[in-house]
């Protein structure tokens, strides 16, 4: 394994890591990137590497999060913690529609809808959504503002969002999930725990998922590459979700709407452009 291809390698696990988190679309980067520094491995392991890198990203927010997540208490012997076990709960309700469309349906989705196009076109849509939602809700003070106060309805809403985002790649798991979010009341910043919340079932399942159909069959420099993609994409998502909390205090989402239509415009025109001339 060549110095060339560790770089690419840690180019994409900064790549994963910021994209995961904000609401921008991780594919439609990766689908970009890969077009300029695409990995010298088959093509079996790249679609795996896509999906297992965010392991790291999950780490991220295991560690920023853990006393949140964690949902026993060993102050003054062992105990479980209702509020946590009853946020658990929701977030399994809120996995179950993508969860099981995944299961059934991820090569058939795969085949049929990811390409540049729909990338493009989820890339624009949510965007303009984005900017549409914060407008309508510019005044209006959130009905949630705690992860305590979203219901079981809620939380379903929430995942049918996230539904979306597993179904048409260019969506954003993120994205989708802030957007539901913040369209039925909730706060930004609640509305973006809930999601890397979200995210520690749904990445681990994917993962799992890709590593089954791959197998564990790996080469070294296979095993290397993974290693360095999860390492960085674990570093740079503590950054990306630090900087993510602190901006939407202040900020809303709209600056994400906006590059997201620049970004689903530019793939249209380098995709679309490279088709015509080939």
């Amino acid at each position: 394994m060549d110095f060339l291809e560790i770089i690419k390698v840690i180019i994409l696990g900064v790549v994963e890591g910021i994209t995961e988190w904000l609401p921008i679309s991780s594919t439609g980067h990766m689908i970009l990137v890969d077009k300029y520094l695409s990995l010298n491995v088959s093509s079996a392991f790249k679609e795996m590497f896509f999906v297992v890198i965010q392991l790291g990203a999950i780490f991220a927010v295991v560690i920023l999060y853990f006393n949140t997540l964690l949902p026993f208490s060993f102050k003054n012997g062992f105990s479980i913690k209702k509020e946590t076990m009853s946020m658990w709960y929701k977030i399994v309700v809120a996995c179950i529609p993508a969860g099981v469309v995944g299961i059934l349906f991820d090569d058939k989705i795969n085949a049929l809808f990811y390409n540049y196009q729909t990338v493009a076109i989820m890339l624009i849509v949510f965007g303009v959504f984005f900017i549409l939602i914060e407008n309508y809700n510019k005044g209006n003070q959130p009905k949630i503002k705690a992860i305590s106060e979203i219901t079981y309805k809620t939380a379903l809403i929430i995942g049918l969002f996230q539904l979306i985002a597993a179904v048409f790649p260019g969506t954003s798991r993120s994205g989708a999930t802030i957007l539901g979010a913040l369209l039925i009341g909730v706060s930004r910043t609640v509305a973006a725990e809930f999601t890397f919340f979200l995210a520690v079932p749904v990445m681990l399942g994917a993962s799992f998922l890709k590593l089954l159909k791959f197998g564990l069959s790996f080469t070294g420099s296979e095993i290397i590459i993974l290693i360095i993609g999860m390492l960085v994409a674990f570093i740079i998502s503590i950054l990306a979700i630090k900087f993510l909390m602190k901006y939407i205090k202040k900020h809303d989402f709209k600056v994400f709407g906006w590059y997201r239509i620049a970004l689903g415009i530019i793939v249209i025109l380098y995709f679309g452009i490279g088709t015509v001339l080939s």
